[in-house]
């Protein structure tokens, strides 16, 4: 539990006793809850769930799996560890106690978005406590931010996978659900709904992608590895930089002309400086691909002089 300071020795809670409100914070996957039952059954709890107090309700941190698991086998109780942190930092240390893994991309946007929404913080100081840089705050921010609420839905209910919930993140919100319907409709693996994703990016308008969508659902499932002329896995490299070259020419008009629609003041308070955060990130990066493609060329230019 680096970064994260215990001041009491492990005790046991009573199940009954723990809170679950962090619990919205978390998914729940089938297959690492059997994994876990099965883990207490044989071996008994190996380490001490955590939680914090706040006005006198003892809250878990981190420890779900574990509480769902030993409630399945009959447990009455279980080992606790009992942290001394406020809400604000007990959502911070459900990051710190994961040390930056076993979370999803969407388990963080929720954690970020809890703490800048109902805590208050800004995205700098999310970032500092987290130990992460802005950019990677603000994009997580703008990830649940954008996606809608039905596709997270379909997330916590383990219908959607967390993975595809972010692709179809891309879309516009108003295409999200029913490409989320025919994700689930479809048992679409990650690749498919990526590959969907892909597509219907390259259609017209919202009526060309939901006509699109519709048709899809009215047809077959799509086969495990979609046809195209060249499968990602045989990709060469120079077809892999045309590919990522063909979207930035797509997305920057795009992204262009949305800026230039209307000024950021017209979005909200809020949105409006959740977008500009993002800008302000999107230009080092900007800057840098500028750079290594002048650079880039500039070799090609001198080999071809030689």
């Amino acid at each position: 539990m680096a970064g994260v300071s215990a001041t009491a020795a492990s005790t046991t809670t009573t199940l009954d006793a723990l809170g679950e409100r962090f619990a919205a914070l978390r998914l729940r996957d089938p297959s690492a809850l059997e994994r876990v039952q099965r883990s207490l059954s044989r071996h008994g709890q190996l380490s001490p769930i955590a939680t914090f107090e706040q006005a006198g309700q003892l809250e878990l941190i981190d420890g779900f799996k574990r509480l769902y698991a030993a409630r399945a086998l009959g447990w009455s109780e279980l080992q606790m560890q009992r942290l001394q942190l406020t809400a604000t930092e007990a959502k911070v240390a459900v990051v710190t106690l994961h040390n930056g893994h076993g979370l999803t991309e969407l388990e963080e946007a929720w954690l970020v978005r809890s703490l800048y929404r109902e805590d208050g913080l800004s995205q700098p100081e999310i970032a500092r406590r987290m130990r992460r840089h802005k950019s990677w705050v603000s994009r997580r921010l703008m990830l649940v931010e954008a996606l809608d609420e039905a596709v997270q839905a379909d997330v916590r209910l383990g219908l959607l996978a967390p993975r595809a919930a972010v692709a179809v993140a891309q879309l516009p919100r108003g295409n999200q659900s029913e490409a989320a319907q025919l994700a689930v409709h479809h048992g679409m693996t990650f690749r498919q709904t990526a590959l969907l994703v892909t597509h219907l990016l390259g259609l017209t308008d919202d009526a060309q992608r939901s006509a699109e969508i519709r048709h899809r659902l009215e047809g077959p499932a799509p086969p495990e590895s979609a046809p195209g002329p060249v499968r990602a896995r045989d990709r060469s490299e120079a077809e892999w930089l045309m590919a990522d070259i063909t979207s930035m020419m797509r997305l920057s008009p795009r992204l262009q002309a949305r800026l230039m629609a209307q000024p950021l003041s017209a979005l909200g308070n809020g949105a409006g400086l959740l977008v500009a955060d993002a800008l302000q990130s999107l230009l080092p990066v900007l800057t840098a691909l500028t750079r290594t493609v002048t650079a880039t060329l500039s070799g090609r230019s001198n080999r071809a002089a030689s």
